[in-house]
C-alpha cells in the first residue's frame, strides 16, 4: 500500500527557505570559483610567439590587426591568460559598505604558447572587438591601480627612447623580451598564472572616449613604478588606429558580484552610487571602445 506522508506547511516553509539559502551560497560560491577567458582550445598547428612575430613583422596596420584578431578568436592564447584571477575591492556608496569581486586576465593579452608568447599591443579598436567577442572588457583607471595593488608581482617599467619605430612590431618584441628578462627569474615564486602588473600601461574605459573631438581617441594609464606610482597619467593624445611597444590590453570579465550579489561591470560603472567601485571619473556610461572602420579603412 502507498504510503503518502504530508509534510506540516509551517516545515514544507521551513525546508523551502532552506533550499533558498543553499542556492543562494551555492550561486555565490559558483561565481567565485575561477573563471576563464571565453575562447576556444589553442589549435596544435597555431604559430607561436615568436613564429607570429615573424609572420605579421613587416604587414601594414589593418592587415596586422586583422592577423592579430583571427589568432585569438582561434584560440592562440597561452593556456595560463585563460584562467582568470579575483581582484577584491571595497568602498562605501550611498551609506552602504560594498564589497566586490571582479575577474581579470593575470597578465596582458598576448599569442602563443606558453613557453613562447608574445605580449602584443593593439589598438582599442581591435581590444573592444576582442572584448565584445569574450564576454570582457577593458579596465577604468581606478580598476588598473586596484589590480597592481593586488598582484604579487610586480614589475618595472622599462620604457624604450621615443622614436618613430615605436609602433612598430620589431620595437614591440623587443620590449616584450625587456618584461621577460624581468618575468623569468621570478618563475619560480610566481609562476604563469600569477597576477602581474607594472610592465605595460593599461588602455583603459574612460569618459575621455566619447567627450573629445574627433578623431576617436585611445585612452592610456598606468605602468606603475614600484612605489606606486604611475608614470603614465591619464592621457587620450592619441587617436584610435594608435599603438605602441608601451601599450598592453587587460581584459575584465564582464561579471562582478557586489555585497555577493551578481551583477555586471557595466551595470555598476553606469549606477549612480556603486560606480565609485571601480571609477574615479563618476558614472561612465558608454563603458567601452566604439569598434570603428580600422579593417575596412586603406592603410597609409
Amino acid at each position: 500500500m502507498l504510503r503518502i506522508t504530508v509534510m506540516p506547511t509551517a516545515v514544507l516553509r521551513s525546508t523551502k527557505f532552506l533550499l533558498f539559502l543553499l542556492l543562494v551560497f551555492w550561486t555565490a560560491g559558483a561565481h567565485l570559483m575561477a573563471q576563464q577567458l571565453r575562447l576556444p582550445d589553442r589549435p596544435a598547428d597555431a604559430p607561436t610567439g615568436s613564429e607570429f612575430r615573424d609572420q605579421i613583422r613587416f604587414l601594414a596596420l589593418a592587415a596586422r590587426e586583422k592577423a592579430i584578431l583571427e589568432q585569438i578568436l582561434a584560440g592562440n592564447v597561452p593556456a595560463f591568460l585563460r584562467e582568470l584571477v579575483p581582484v577584491s575591492v571595497s568602498g562605501t556608496a550611498g551609506g552602504e559598505t560594498l564589497e566586490a569581486t571582479y575577474f581579470v586576465t593575470p597578465d596582458y593579452l598576448a599569442v602563443g604558447s606558453d613557453d613562447d608568447y608574445f605580449l602584443i599591443p593593439m589598438t582599442p579598436i581591435l581590444a573592444q572587438r576582442i572584448a565584445n567577442a569574450t564576454g570582457t572588457r577593458m579596465p577604468t583607471r581606478r580598476m588598473v591601480d586596484q589590480i597592481w595593488q593586488a598582484a604579487p608581482l610586480k614589475l618595472s617599467p622599462r620604457p624604450i627612447p621615443p622614436s618613430d619605430q615605436m609602433t612598430t612590431i620589431p620595437v614591440m618584441y623587443e620590449h616584450h623580451l625587456m618584461v621577460w628578462e624581468q618575468r623569468e627569474p621570478a618563475l619560480d615564486d610566481h609562476p604563469p598564472g600569477t597576477l602581474v602588473a607594472g610592465h605595460k600601461k593599461d588602455v583603459v574605459i574612460s569618459n575621455r572616449i566619447f567627450n573629445q573631438p574627433p578623431p576617436g581617441r585611445v585612452v592610456i594609464y598606468g605602468w606603475h613604478q614600484r612605489n606606486g606610482s604611475p608614470i603614465q597619467p591619464l592621457y587620450s593624445g592619441h587617436s584610435e588606429t594608435y599603438a605602441d611597444y608601451s601599450h598592453g590590453i587587460r581584459l575584465v570579465l564582464d561579471s562582478i558580484t557586489v555585497n555577493g550579489q551578481p551583477m555586471q561591470v557595466r551595470d555598476v560603472l553606469q549606477h549612480h552610487e556603486r560606480h565609485v567601485l571601480l571609477s574615479d571619473e563618476g558614472l561612465i556610461p558608454q563603458p567601452f571602445y566604439p569598434t570603428g572602420e580600422l579593417f575596412e579603412a586603406p592603410d597609409t
